[in-house]
């Protein structure tokens, strides 16, 4: 049975999963306008939702969680609520039709039965949403999930098996995005919106198994946290060369390049029923990507068009619209096209480490016990980048001075290089994991040293030799637990002090968990420490890396 409490979870995993493959998913979004917002987009709806949900139920007395039906009516309404953009809106459909089932049938729990038709409720919802579907969006995504899920149902599966067939079925029907809208294929990616979908999925089946998923090849499984469009593309390379299903290249709005100019969102209150359906005809007459949503006091207003105006104008005609929003199109696609290119220099303590930093386009620098990276191997891992502008990620609370040093001999150059304070190598792959290409080089600056100040590490060591430490006397093979660079504690085994390490991390709340496995490391500790964390906190996200690092056999990261 699906719980109340398995809701929270899945909301508070789905959210992680989407805060850590926001970039990814943006630089998917090339339909209907490749404004590249949209993985930003569902974290946004999703993030919103859960903060505005977790306040209503407090405001109303509620601590910790309350009965399934109350959480889905305050869901429901709350991610109406904060939707952002055409994907977020579609995201709040999905959402409400599962909450849709639960509320009808008052539910307690969710059993196999009713998954079945939560899923199918969802896909319908947010079919019947959209003016005008698409297919090879994330409307295709819902609908193959919903009846992967149902298929399972039908055929006496258990609730594993039904959320597992909801997302294999979902993966494929993401693959084959590209056969239905040609603007896919020619950009060799999957559609944005249903790799969100098919994240949400996956997080179900976390939830209802208590697994780790780190071994397959979904969204969830191992790799950098943000660079994995690879995954996406691989699956469209057999079509991404060709012409559409019809045979019949794409028309020249395929892209949202000669779309309309605006995004118009609001929500609407002080209405009824007649006065939408003529909203919803005038706007559909104004543009496209229209979404109309919500009742029967609070509907969500999403359209694209040329006159912005209008579409308020219609707004008010219709009731009372509130947190308008408008968007200029081009200028935000244009903002995306027109960059200054911007380089990264890490220090890489190993070389798995290394090879996660040249796949997410960074320059690595070696460093190790007793190697560390000279200020002119700075400087010229900086030239290599070919970057105008460089960010400097240390990895090495000892490598900081020599980094300003390297920053301020390669001023001299003409190369503008910027240290973001990365201590340890877990902080440089979260501030590597928020770089925003779009962004400006001082946005960059602000957003990566946040994610590496705010990222809690540790590791776990075996002593090879007597020594004092903070927590006492060590002696040759000791386990050190070290928790943001001091030894906290001296244990006896590896996955009991790494397990312990991370409870002390966790204590302050984290989202994700990072683990860089060492050299030496036994094969089995990182699967072991990130099962049990699957049981004990199935709301956080795993990503684990072989890092190949010496002296630590485990690297912890919580973000």
């Amino acid at each position: 049975m699906f719980t109340a409490d398995d809701a929270r979870h899945w909301a508070l995993l789905t959210r992680a999963a989407l805060a850590a493959r926001r970039a990814e998913i943006d630089e998917l979004n090339v339909f209907p306008v490749p404004d590249g917002d949209t993985g930003t987009n569902l974290y946004l709806t999703l993030d919103g939702a859960i903060e505005d949900a977790t306040a209503a139920l407090e405001a109303d007395g509620v601590r910790g969680t309350a009965d399934l039906v109350r959480e889905c009516t305050t869901l429901r309404r709350a991610i109406l609520m904060s939707a952002r953009g055409n994907s977020g809106v579609i995201l709040s459909q999905v959402v409400g039709g599962l909450c849709d089932v639960v509320i009808e049938r008052d539910a307690e729990a969710v059993d196999v039965a009713l998954l079945a038709e939560c899923l199918e409720r969802g896909a319908a919802k947010a079919r019947s949403s959209v003016a005008h579907p698409q297919e090879g969006t994330i409307l295709t995504v819902a609908d193959a999930a919903a009846a992967g899920g149902r298929r399972a149902a039908d055929a006496g599966g258990r609730l594993a098996d039904v959320s597992a067939a909801a997302v294999t079925a979902a993966r494929e029907a993401l693959a084959r995005t590209p056969e239905l809208l040609p603007v896919l294929a020619r950009a060799g990616v999957v559609d944005a919106g249903g790799a969100g979908c098919v994240l949400l999925l996956e997080s179900l089946h976390r939830v209802v198994t208590g697994a780790w998923s780190g071994t397959d090849d979904g969204l969830l499984a191992a790799a950098p946290p943000r660079h994995r469009s690879e995954w996406h593309r691989e699956r469209a390379d057999d079509v991404a060369d060709g012409p559409g299903p019809s045979g019949a290249a794409a028309g020249p709005d395929d892209d949202g390049a000669d779309g309309p100019a605006f995004e118009v969102m609001y929500l609407l209150t002080e209405t009824d029923a007649a006065a939408v359906d003529t909203l919803r005809d005038t706007l559909d007459g104004l543009g496209d990507s229209l979404l109309v949503v919500g009742g029967p006091d609070l509907w969500n207003v999403h359209v694209h068009v040329d006159d912005a105006g209008a579409a308020v104008e219609a707004g008010i005609a219709a009731g009372r619209p509130e947190r308008v929003r408008i968007t200029h199109l081009a200028s935000q696609v244009a903002a995306r096209e027109h960059v200054v290119p911007i380089g990264v220099v890490a220090g890489a303590a190993g070389p798995g480490v290394a090879t996660v930093l040249e796949t997410a386009g960074a320059v690595p620098v070696h460093f190790g016990p007793g190697r560390r990276p000279s200020a002119n191997q700075l400087v010229d891992a900086a030239r290599r980048t070919g970057a105008p502008s460089v960010v400097l990620l240390p990895a090495d609370p000892d490598g900081l001075m020599t980094a300003e040093i390297a920053a301020r001999a390669a001023a001299g150059e003409g190369i503008e290089v910027h240290v973001v304070p990365a201590r340890t190598t877990v902080q440089a792959l979260a501030a590597l994991a928020v770089l925003d290409p779009d962004r400006s080089i001082h946005a960059n600056i602000v957003a990566m040293t946040g994610a590496a100040v705010s990222t809690r590490h540790g590791a776990v060591t075996v002593a090879t030799k007597e020594a004092l430490t903070w927590a006492g006397v060590c002696r040759p093979g000791d386990v050190l637990g070290i928790v943001d660079g001091d030894v906290a504690f001296l244990g006896t085994d590896l996955v009991a002090s790494a397990r312990d390490v991370l409870e002390r991390l966790l204590s302050a709340g984290g989202e994700l968990v990072t683990l860089v496995i060492g050299a030496d490391a036994d094969d089995d500790l990182a699967r072991q420490v990130a099962a049990a964390l699957g049981r004990d906190r199935p709301e956080v996200e795993v990503v684990v890396i072989e890092g190949g690092q010496p002296v630590y056999p485990l690297l912890l990261g919580v973000e």
